[in-house]
């Protein structure tokens, strides 16, 4: 009898295709010797980035494609997106409607298979400051490494309080590929990280909502 490998549709970057026999199970161990990613998302930073290009519409940016992208010719084992998480008092009517479309937000990411990660927001003169957001991109390169669950991490943040964690995961046969804008890169992460992407807006337009 043929044995018929299927391999995942529309997943970690690759497409549809069906094999049988002895190509079904080259093309399956190629699949799973793949190298494995995760990707961390630093939320708002990456959304004021976005925002500093000009960019429009960004309650709608394709997070899920733009992940695809930054992995692209790896096998993404997790996705996360950390961000301070919005709470608002029953006459805050501005901080509602953030709660609210933050709240929607978290639920098309988690319905595309984001692990969503909170901190908190303090507010002080009248802006809010993010907490506890980098505890948790450094926990996830951190137990990512210890488990063996990942050969490089993509970090989209520009926070220089990673490079402890990230200097320990390196230590650990990890690599840690920095992803950042060019009209304001983080000089450390450059310094800290094996490698680098720098985003400029011709990269990030194909997804944003027209």
């Amino acid at each position: 009898m043929t044995k018929t490998v299927n391999l995942l549709e529309y997943k970690h970057n690759l497409p549809c295709a069906r094999f049988t026999g002895a190509q079904g199970f080259l093309c399956y161990y190629l699949f799973m010797k793949q190298t494995r990613s995760i990707i961390i998302i630093d939320g708002s930073n990456f959304y004021h980035k976005l925002r500093s290009l000009g960019l429009k519409n960004l309650f709608y940016f394709d997070y899920l494609g733009f992940s695809k992208s930054v992995c692209k010719n790896t096998r993404i084992t997790k996705k996360y997106f950390c961000i301070g998480k919005i709470r608002a008092a029953q006459a805050d009517k501005k901080a509602r409607e953030m709660m609210a479309k933050q709240q929607s937000l978290v639920t098309r990411l988690q319905k595309q298979g984001f692990t969503i990660q909170f901190g908190y927001l303090l507010k002080s003169d009248n802006h809010y400051h993010e907490k506890g957001v980098d505890v948790q991109m450094a926990t996830n390169l951190l137990v990512g490494a210890f488990r063996n669950q990942y050969d490089q991490a993509y970090l989209i943040s520009s926070d220089s309080d990673l490079i402890p964690a990230i200097s320990q995961v390196k230590k650990m046969g990890k690599k840690v590929i920095y992803v950042g804008f060019q009209h304001q890169p983080s000089l450390a992460l450059l310094k800290n990280c094996q490698n680098s992407h720098l985003l400029d807006k011709s990269d990030l337009l194909f997804f944003v909502k027209k």
